[in-house]
């Protein structure tokens, strides 16, 4: 496998591979830094458990989603190739699984580190086997009273055929005899059991999974149990929806209900076992599941490790308290008085929320005002994930009892969260609001909401953009801006967009929006052609963006290009970065940095140029081809000098990070910053969002007591 990935590197080495690197290989290095958050000694213990079930269910997704989407690819079109580096779908598979496999040995050894410390706050996940006699039988009992009776095992042989394994459900595989037969034993683990069991009075506990393993003698007691393990397949959950045309007189909520019930079913694309491996009996398995052996990983480390967070919620607040970051509360904006009608302070100035840092209830203030003011008219907005128990879809439906004209744009195809989104809309329309669904072949990932309100005969609109998701869970965990604006130039902007949402029109044309996948791109690539013009003439030039990803082809080359040129290019960008920095005659004006921290970086910035023609954006978008090409997005100028001249502050300190940022060499690897700094900008952040509000408060407070005398004088004369 190596010498053919070598051999086909050396036939694909135009100079249009030499400086960008695979996608999915740059993914598994990101994921790669996540998982040494839980060896980092600065992240305290507990953090550092959340860290590998981060990891874990980002493999996991990436495996359903990406390799999933390969897989198919590697059908299709065995000779496609990668824009990047010129391997085939299957090519770059062979090589996803090669990388893999090292990943899940430092998962198990950071895993096994933070365990034996766990051990020192009483903090025990036991085997069966080590259970003293008291807790064996406390246990037992618990399982012939509690899981037993929820069992369904099951033998494969002549008579009863292969069943379909769920994608990411638990099974006890065993290998069983009986009188000189021997057949395969499947045990599916209920989703109604609870995925450990706590024993009483203690910190101490044992998986599910575990305890139903130890039981698989007693469960097939009629057989020999020879070998037994614990399993789990991973499917391909890239479900095609092109491939799946939808009938014209069909309902799209239907639709989508019939597509989510395809995800389960398609094919095996990764097969783990915990802890109990013995390739002789688990490559019958396998061959039943049509995996080859690259395709098998071996874990110490539970496969499910979502149970993580309620077991540290089940803890002592004491140990919690010790054990995890210190409590955070989002901050109330110091923009903005809470006490005030949001509209009549917008419409003095503009407004830039940064979550978690500043608290997502100032937006829904402005919602529930713009749900109950008498003038406001409509209000218009995009969905594509929000909370299960959203405040937004409570205002927007008492806008509705409220008489208001309520349009929703909600995005049924949010991976993992259309089940979420189909009752959401069910729910809104129902009530009466103005439900519309997109493109068949464009995925709506915009985070637009305009309020139009008429007073004394004069209409106003305010506009909310965002670069992140109308939801109040990760609100809470993100890094976003949401901008608020009675700019009316904006505001009529993007009334124009749900009109031409309405329509079914992606040709629309905006005054100062950038919307995808019409203008975002092309205008992308016009100001870096900008700031290379002021390069050739010796201007002042330079580039700085903020992004998840980057793996847009055209604007890749185009950045080159510019660094060539000698235009300085600074990027933050915490996941895929398919391009090389540093390079010489290439990218060596290129210097790309990755945060990873307590908060997810999800904010989208692009800064275009210096001084007063400066041009910046905040946008739902990142320079990924699926989002400038396949999907609506929206970016919006700053103009506010204040506001202007806090995004570059935020940037400053994010640059400045040398303890949760790193850097990206030659290689494409991750490298420490060794600046000696000693500078979290998340840290940074939190200790401003405090201190303001505090300093705004104090203003408060001194402004009416001013007040107050000012009153009592008068009273005097």
């Amino acid at each position: 496998m190596n010498e053919t990935n070598n051999i086909i590197r050396k036939k694909e080495t135009p100079s249009k591979y030499k400086y960008t690197q695979n996608r999915e290989l740059s993914w598994l290095k990101f994921n790669q830094r996540v998982l040494r958050e839980a060896a980092d000694e600065t992240v305290p213990l507990l953090e550092k458990v959340k860290f590998i079930s981060i990891f874990t269910s980002n493999l996991d997704e990436f495996y359903m989603i990406r390799c999933g989407s390969l897989y198919d690819i590697s059908l299709v079109d065995k000779k496609l190739r990668d824009n990047k580096t010129g391997l085939t779908a299957k090519e770059q598979l062979n090589l996803i699984y090669e990388k893999t496999a090292p990943l899940y040995k430092e998962k198990d050894e950071i895993y096994s580190k933070i365990l034996a410390k766990l051990r020192e706050y009483r903090i025990i996940r036991h085997s069966f086997d080590e259970l003293d006699s008291l807790k064996r039988k406390y246990i037992t009992q618990y399982f012939y009273e509690n899981v037993s009776p929820l069992l369904s095992p099951q033998i494969i042989d002549l008579r009863h055929p292969f069943p379909h394994m769920i994608n990411k459900k638990l099974y006890i595989y065993s290998i069983l005899e009986n009188e000189n037969t021997r057949c395969m034993g499947l045990i599916p683990i209920p989703k109604q059991l609870p995925a450990y069991v706590m024993f009483p009075g203690t910190h101490e506990y044992i998986l599910m999974e575990e305890l139903i393993y130890a039981f698989a003698e007693k469960i097939f007691s009629n057989y020999t149990v020879k070998y037994s393990t614990i399993t789990a397949v991973t499917r391909n959950a890239d479900v095609n929806l092109q491939n799946s045309p939808i009938d014209e007189d069909e309902d799209y909520r239907h639709y989508m209900k019939n597509i989510l019930k395809k995800r389960n079913r398609l094919a095996p694309i990764r097969l783990e076992f915990y802890k109990y491996y013995n390739h002789k009996y688990n490559k019958n398995l396998r061959r039943k599941l049509d995996l080859h052996k690259n395709q098998v990983f071996v874990t110490n480390t539970p496969i499910n490790m979502d149970y993580t967070y309620d077991l540290i919620d089940s803890l002592p607040q004491q140990i919690k308290e010790e054990l995890t970051f210190p409590e955070f509360k989002s901050q109330k904006s110091p923009n903005l008085n809470t006490k005030k009608s949001v509209f009549k302070q917008l419409d003095k100035k503009d407004v830039l929320l940064f979550y978690p840092y500043e608290s997502m209830n100032t937006f829904l203030g402005f919602l529930k005002e713009a749900a109950n003011d008498d003038d406001v008219t409509s209000i218009k907005i995009t969905l594509y994930r929000v909370a299960r128990s959203s405040h937004v879809i409570k205002y927007l439906l008492e806008a509705i009892e409220n008489e208001k004209d309520v349009t929703v744009l909600i995005e049924l195809r949010a991976r993992f969260d259309e089940k979420n989104n189909i009752y959401n809309a069910e729910l809104l329309e129902e009530a009466g609001c103005q439900i519309i669904y997109g493109f068949e072949n464009y995925k709506v990932h915009s985070k637009i909401c305009v309020v139009t309100r008429k007073s004394k005969n004069k209409i106003t609109h305010y506009t909310q953009i965002g670069t992140g998701n109308y939801n109040e869970k990760t609100a809470k965990l993100y890094t976003d801006y949401a901008y608020l604006t009675s700019n009316q130039t904006i505001g009529e902007d993007a009334i124009r967009f749900f009109k031409n949402m309405a329509l079914s029109n992606l040709n629309g044309t905006y005054d100062k929006l950038l919307v995808a996948p019409t203008s975002l791109r092309n205008n992308i690539i016009k100001y870096i052609d900008e700031e290379i013009k002021k390069s050739e003439n010796n201007m002042e030039n330079g580039i700085i963006m903020k992004m998840n990803s980057l793996t847009d082809r055209k604007i890749i080359n185009k950045l080159v290009e510019a660094s060539q040129k000698g235009v300085k290019i600074t990027m933050i960008i915490r996941g895929i970065c398919c391009i090389i920095p540093g390079l010489p005659g290439k990218t060596d004006n290129i210097e790309v940095r990755s945060i990873v921290g307590r908060y997810l970086e999800h904010s989208r910035i692009y800064i275009f140029g210096k001084g007063s023609d400066r041009k910046i954006y905040i946008s739902s978008a990142d320079i990924m081809t699926r989002n400038t090409a396949k999907r609506v997005e929206v970016a919006c100028p700053i103009e506010d000098f204040d506001i202007r001249k806090r995004i570059l502050e935020d940037i400053e300190a994010m640059l400045k990070d040398d303890i949760k940022g790193r850097r990206i060499n030659k290689k494409g690897d991750y490298e420490y910053i060794k600046e000696q700094k000693q500078f979290s900008s998340q840290d940074f952040f939190q200790k401003r969002a405090i201190k303001e509000i505090k300093e705004y408060n104090t203003y408060e407070e001194n402004k009416s007591i001013f007040r107050r005398i000012i009153d009592y004088i008068q009273q005097l004369f």
